[in-house]
Formats: C-alpha cells, sequence, structure tokens
C-alpha cells in the first residue's frame, strides 16, 4: 500500500493561546490548541477564561488578558 502526502498540510498554520508570563510585559506564554479559533469562546474578568466551544472544556483559567492566534507550524 502506498502512502500519500498531505500537500497542504506544508504550509499549516497551528492554533496558539497566547497569555501573560511572569516574565514580564510584552513576554506570553504559548498554548498550542486543538481547534481553529472560532472554536473558542473567551470570557474576561477576575480571571480569564477559554472555553472550547466543541467539547465544553476550560482549557485556560487565569490571569488575563489572553488571545487566540494562528502562528506558522
Amino acid at each position: 500500500m502506498s502512502e500519500t502526502l498531505d500537500l497542504f498540510a506544508l504550509g499549516h498554520s497551528a492554533v496558539v493561546l497566547r497569555t501573560p508570563s511572569w516574565l514580564g510585559p510584552e513576554i506570553y506564554e504559548e498554548i498550542a490548541l486543538a481547534f481553529e479559533p472560532g472554536d473558542y469562546k473567551i470570557t474576561p474578568g477576575d480571571r480569564w477564561t477559554v472555553v472550547a466551544l466543541k467539547t465544553g472544556q476550560t482549557v485556560y483559567s487565569g490571569i488575563g488578558p489572553v488571545e487566540i492566534a494562528r502562528v506558522k507550524a
């Protein structure tokens, strides 16, 4: 059986959640996410939360602000 190569995956970009870092301003931690940016709900507050809409799972609860970004894989 032959293997197939997904040529479109070569230009694939990843989706990450950027959260504040204790290292200082303008420095962020990045957490890889499984779904597209529109598949998450961000709720600001004393503790910011990010919930995956497809599963209902809370993927982040902590200090903000946070953002979901697409980055080159």
